[in-house]
């Protein structure tokens, strides 16, 4: 297992993990995504000897598909290509769910591409609703897990 580190970066920390995984061959605008300025979302990057390997991003945002009031959305989670299958992304995933936790966080939920469905159901994200496309990037599924908030 490789030494890393997880800390808070900024949106624009996050495009150099971003746009080579999630929107490689597009304009590194395509990286910026809506909410990323918002004083509720966060950033997460993951790195090994420095240097920044993995990101996701937490966008306070609620999905119709789901009741809960309390939702968070993980979006523009990646890994460099080199770096996947190492544990990395389940080590930022876990990392931003304790932090949702400890804010009372009812809900996680993705926008998944199909590619990552089998990822997100070993952490325990179930599917809701039917299969989407999102024009030029691909088939999807949203995605979400029950927190496991502390009672008041």
């Amino acid at each position: 297992m490789l030494n890393y580190t997880i800390k808070h970066i900024s949106a624009t920390e996050a495009y150099a993990v971003r746009h080579p995984v999630l929107r490689a061959g597009k304009p590194i605008e395509s990286c910026i995504f809506d909410g990323d300025d918002f004083e509720t979302t966060f950033h997460l990057g993951i790195f090994t000897k420095n240097h920044l390997v993995g990101v996701c991003s937490f966008l306070k945002n609620n999905h119709e598909l789901l009741t809960e009031t309390s939702q968070y959305q993980l979006r523009g989670m990646a890994v460099l290509s080199e770096y996947q299958s190492l544990g990395l992304g389940k080590l930022i995933l876990n990392h931003g769910e304790v932090l949702l936790t400890a804010q009372n966080i009812q809900i996680i939920w993705c926008n998944a591409r199909e590619i990552a469905v089998d990822f997100y159901k070993k952490m325990d994200y179930k599917i809701a609703g039917e299969a989407f496309n999102i024009k030029d990037i691909g088939l999807h599924y949203v995605m979400h897990k029950t927190l496991k908030t502390k009672k008041p």
